[in-house]
């Protein structure tokens, strides 16, 4: 038999195999999977799912109930022409799939195509996925390396501007700052003819405080933590973590805000009751939130010296677009002493579209899909 390009179809007498890829973005908090008919350029998923992430033991879990749908109920045919009882004719089963190639990118450390994910007891292993499924070509990547991947494909409307910049005329360096259920932090460097996305794991780095009331976040965090990174701030907990610091010390919670926060999503009822005006602790903990993103933002943007821009991704900054625009994000951003004029250079960029990760793992999967075999 042989087979056609990637996005191709053909017929057997007994069904259609269809060729495609699968991609997947592997969070602390939710798991999303895809399918692509990829080539060379962007297309839509043939069939994209979403999984809360602790509801499943392991990737491979997740995986198998992705891959194998249940097959459909059977289905009442036509009665005129089943006769006077009717009879029951079963659906088509799901076309079988024929994977060429897989792409994850994983909330945590990646190693020898292997990782232990940071905020998941899971053990993720590429050689291991690519054995159970019979996937030729099976690569992990660290989420932020996936997401820069995707920045290179987003359109300018999936974008929303801070800061245009003046950008040098030569290719320089981007670098990307995520923040949601962790921090993630990665860098592009421009190679002579494309961006080579470089993944890190700069989020765990040491907390810095720049003033009297973050030294105090600080010293309020050791209290609960060995060691105070900048994810333990700069995350959905870590906005939970400013606003408790804020209501110990300052002690001005209203009531009916500790309700909601106890029953609900502790950061989206923060986030909400801020950027409404509805209580005062609210905004503080967003102006502190917005202050220290802005502030690692450029610290990221230095050490790589990001030239051509920052992107914010993550699943906060889109929720949180109005507060970043009011100015707080861009005056800790550009407020580096004598660098203060080099960083209101830097165009500044968030992503808007939640599934920049999904897309950058179809771009590697699709390429890996598409490389001679060895």
């Amino acid at each position: 038999m042989i087979l056609r390009p990637v996005n191709s179809r053909f017929d057997t007498e007994q069904s259609t195999i269809r060729f495609m890829i699968l991609a997947g973005d592997i969070g602390g908090t939710k798991t999303n999977l895809a399918l692509y008919e990829w080539t060379t350029e962007r297309t839509e998923p043939l069939r994209l799912e979403s999984f809360h992430s602790r509801d499943y033991t392991s990737l491979e879990d997740i995986l198998r109930e992705f891959l194998n749908p249940p097959t459909p109920p059977a289905a009442m045919s036509d009665p005129e022409s089943a006769g006077s009882e009717g009879s029951q004719t079963d659906r088509p089963s799901p076309e079988p799939l024929t994977l060429t190639a897989a792409c994850f990118g994983i909330a945590g450390p990646v190693i020898d195509n292997h990782s232990h994910t940071t905020n998941l007891p899971w053990i993720i292993d590429g050689p291991t996925i690519a054995k159970q499924f019979a996937i030729p070509r099976v690569q992990l990547l660290n989420d932020l390396e996936a997401t820069a991947y995707g920045v290179l494909w987003l359109r300018p409307d999936e974008l929303d501007v801070l800061n245009p910049g003046s950008p040098p005329k030569k290719r320089q360096a981007l670098a990307l700052i995520a923040a949601g259920t962790g921090l993630g932090e990665a860098i592009l460097f421009w190679d002579g003819k494309s961006y080579r996305p470089m993944p890190s794991e700069g989020g765990h780095a040491d907390f810095a405080p720049n003033n009297d009331q973050e030294i105090d976040l600080l010293r309020y965090l050791r209290g609960q933590y060995l060691h105070v990174s900048y994810e333990r701030v700069l995350s959905g907990p870590g906005l939970h973590a400013i606003y408790e610091y804020l209501r110990d010390t300052k002690k001005n919670e209203p009531t009916w805000l500790a309700e909601k926060i106890k029953a609900g999503n502790p950061a989206a009822e923060i986030a909400e009751a801020g950027l409404t005006g509805q209580a005062e602790i609210a905004k503080q903990a967003l102006d502190l939130f917005a202050s220290i993103y802005g502030a690692e933002a450029g610290n990221l943007a230095l050490k790589a010296l990001s030239l051509d821009g920052i992107y914010i991704g993550g699943g906060i900054a889109p929720k949180l677009i109005k507060k970043l625009h009011d100015g707080t994000f861009m005056k800790a951003f550009t407020h580096k002493g004598r660098y203060k004029r080099l960083m209101t250079g830097m165009p500044v960029k968030v992503v808007m579209n939640q599934h920049t990760a999904l897309l950058g793992a179809a771009s590697v999967a699709g390429a890996l899909s598409q490389a001679p075999t060895a």
